[in-house]
């Protein structure tokens, strides 16, 4: 499929796909199944993303990254979501890639070079710690209960996180708190950079989850117990936290569209691959009509959501929120590349659940998707909210009414 990319994104495409065909994906599949990538390998794997210049597309060059827009970045970040090592080998990895674009956006002089430069750089690492147990924030963020209370020139951080992804590994973590009680939460609430190491930095567990793979990556319940902070170390503006939360997630949700899209392609492409060599009652499976078409739809919904994803980028590149447009291709995309990476499984049978193809370790990672920047229910109230804005009544007219009979 040809879409509407510019030069630029067509070439940073390109050069992506030649790093995956000819690095990441004869790495990926000479490992034995299941084994955690190491800290060498990652190195090796950005060393070689930066020979083939991928690395960091998103990011402005005078932070380590390669400036380009970010609409011109994004279908490189669908090369990369074909195997789990290729965001983290071209630094377009979540929640790094979101967290570097906020430190981007927000951060000031000061906290781009502690943080956002080694950030792009690889060395240190990072956590968005935004979600609380129940009945803490979660997919209702209002709920929030975790505070930041001023004493001095520092601010005093209580609360409780969790669900804080790479939180275990995290060196930096982007909290988001109360900082005014008596406001509403939207209008209440703040960013904070916190150290891990700080006093009361309290990384009680790495939640037990499915998915992780050959990443390895962590989900982290935290605490944090009077942490103290100083104003220096407040993200953006005082009390605009959820609003610079929503500017980093609208972005952030796109490129996680793009990533599993490109996982769901490489699925297929392995389905397609296994069942025009596999036999059984006296063809390939290829052949058997009720895969094609069900193959046929996968590729048509893959279609839809790249174009969507795209048309909400271009919004977005315009000055646009686009935020019903991300919602659409938020839960569009993630129930398109569960039921394309189900469909895959299936058709390679055991190949499909062993670890020999990286099928197993991709099903378990897409079912994250439904529920991490948003669950479906959420991006469909937002969706639903927007449709009911405008009920033309006038459509109703012809119908008859109790007690109103027609004449």
């Amino acid at each position: 499929m040809r879409y509407d990319d510019s030069d630029q994104a067509t070439e940073l495409a390109e050069r992506a796909r030649e790093l995956m065909d000819e690095v990441v994906l004869p790495l990926e599949r000479s490992r034995a199944g299941g084994v955690t990538a190491s800290s060498g390998t990652v190195a090796d794997l950005r060393e070689a993303a930066r020979e083939y210049g991928v690395y960091a597309p998103q990011i402005a060059e005078e932070y380590g990254g390669m400036g380009a827009s970010f609409r011109d970045a994004l279908p490189a970040f669908e090369e990369a979501g074909r195997s789990l090592l290729g965001p983290v080998a071209m630094r377009v990895d979540a929640p790094d890639e979101g967290n570097m674009h906020t430190l981007e956006m927000f951060g000031t002089e000061t906290q781009k070079e502690t943080y956002l430069e080694p950030l792009v750089e690889g060395e240190i690492a990072s956590g968005f710690s935004m979600t609380e147990p129940i009945q803490g924030a979660g997919s209702d963020p209002k709920m929030i209960r975790t505070t930041a209370e001023r004493d001095g020139d520092e601010w005093v951080i209580d609360g409780h996180k969790w669900w804080t992804t790479q939180g275990v590994e995290a060196d930096v973590l982007i909290v988001l708190a109360r900082t005014d009680e008596d406001a509403h939460p939207y209008e209440g609430c703040s960013l904070f950079l916190v150290p891990a190491d700080a006093d009361g930095v309290d990384v009680v567990r790495n939640i037990p989850h499915t998915g992780g793979g050959i990443r390895g990556v962590s989900h982290a319940e935290i605490r944090y117990d009077g942490v103290r902070v100083p104003d220096e170390h407040l993200l953006g503006e005082r009390n605009q936290g959820f609003v610079h939360a929503q500017e980093r997630l609208g972005p952030a949700r796109l490129t996680h569209c793009m990533r599993y899209s490109g996982m769901a392609g490489r699925a297929l492409e392995i389905a397609k691959a296994y069942t025009s060599e596999r036999e059984g009652f006296g063809s390939t499976l290829s052949e058997k009509g009720s895969i094609r078409h069900r193959v046929a739809d996968a590729e048509t919904r893959l279609h839809m959501a790249r174009t969507a994803i795209r048309d909400a980028a271009d919004r977005i590149a315009a000055g646009g929120e686009a935020r019903v447009p991300v919602s659409m291709c938020k839960v569009f995309t993630a129930n398109v590349a569960q039921e394309t990476i189900d469909l895959a499984v299936q058709c390679c049978g055991a190949n499909g659940i062993g670890k020999d193809l990286p099928l197993s370790d991709f099903y378990e990672s897409v079912r994250q998707f439904r529920l991490v920047d948003g669950a479906d229910e959420v991006h469909r109230r937002v969706i639903a909210r927007a449709a009911f804005e405008d009920v033309d009544e006038a459509e109703l007219e012809p119908i008859t009414r109790f007690g109103q009979p027609s004449r």
